[in-house]
């Protein structure tokens, strides 16, 4: 007669077995439930909504839609635009050469380039773009004849519109790219200077070579939003008669009394403009982050390429991979 006590029940597994089924058995998977925002989806139906209103009210306007497809393209406007992109480019590469001589001379233990630097910075900054454009063009009502010794001939023969626009716009951009070129200079660790000294490098060899290169990763991004915004700027050239979009819009405006109409028209083109030259900083700017970043972000083209083969491969087959 076995003992109550060493009789194992018939409805108890044994021991053995019920380690063995656990090992070979994998733990439940835990489903986690997201939890619920309510306050993003408010806010994203009011904002479409408000949204949704702006949209309505413009088609209810007295606007002729039709009248806008139709000069989108007017060689006019095209002209314009062609004439705001010139003007925004050239005077952003008189910036960027001016920023880059004026944050040297700031930089600089002389003290009377320092000075001099300082000057040009505070007089371009703390004045209106608007302001500067006037002064050169009425440069002539003080200086009717423009006399350098070696070239004279009158004022207003000299300062054309376009020179105008390109002088006020260059030199106004020239004093805020001083700054940024300065913050990128001094982003750059002065152990890298040191070294280039201690290999026999000049101090221009040392601002070319060694400072420059590692400082464009602090110097672009700022640059293109300069670039941005000196494209939407270059509208107040208008004011001293350079034919660029904003102009080309308003005379047609004024002729065919289509005034809302041709602004809508240079709204659309400026939108154009700035979409492209923010993608090219997009591009730039990771060009330039190689040497700060591990692995690049992915481009968004490459994100949508990737998001098309992962919607194309068949369910699963990442997993069995």
């Amino acid at each position: 007669m076995t003992d109550k006590f060493d009789k194992t029940p018939a409805d108890e597994p044994p021991m053995h077995s019920a380690v063995s089924k656990g090992a070979s058995t994998p733990p439940p998977q835990i489903k986690a439930i997201p939890v619920r925002h309510w306050g993003r989806w408010v806010s994203g139906v009011i904002v479409l909504g408000v949204l949704g209103m702006l949209v309505y009210s413009f088609s209810q306007g007295d606007i002729e839609w039709g009248t806008v497809g139709d000069f989108l393209f007017d060689d006019r406007i095209v002209k314009g635009a062609v004439n705001t992109v010139i003007i925004s480019v050239l005077s952003m590469i008189i910036g960027l050469v001016l920023g880059i001589v004026f944050a040297v001379m700031r930089l600089s233990k002389n003290p009377v380039t320092g000075a001099v630097a300082w000057l040009y910075i505070w007089l371009f900054r703390g004045t209106p773009v608007y302001v500067q454009l006037l002064l050169w063009f009425n440069l002539a009502l003080i200086f009717p004849i423009l006399n350098l010794g070696f070239y004279k001939d009158e004022m207003v023969d000299v300062m054309t519109p376009f020179a105008v626009a390109l002088l006020g716009l260059g030199l106004n951009e020239g004093a805020y790219m001083a700054e940024i070129v300065r913050s990128g200079i001094q982003s750059v660790d002065e152990g890298q200077t040191e070294a280039s000294h201690a290999l026999g490098m000049s101090n221009g060899r040392t601002m070319r070579r060694i400072v420059l290169p590692q400082a464009m990763r602090v110097i672009v991004p700022p640059t293109g939003n300069e670039f941005i915004n000196l494209l939407k700027t270059s509208s107040l050239v208008s004011a001293v008669q350079f034919t660029d979009l904003t102009r080309a819009a308003t005379n047609i405006g004024a002729t065919s009394f289509a005034v809302m109409e041709m602004l809508l028209v240079a709204s659309v083109w400026y939108l154009a403009l700035t979409s492209v030259f923010s993608i090219s900083q997009y591009y730039v700017e990771r060009y330039y982050a190689r040497g700060s970043l591990r692995q690049l972000p992915l481009t968004p083209w490459q994100k949508v390429k990737m998001n098309m083969l992962s919607l194309s491969s068949p369910r699963g087959g990442g997993a069995s991979a």
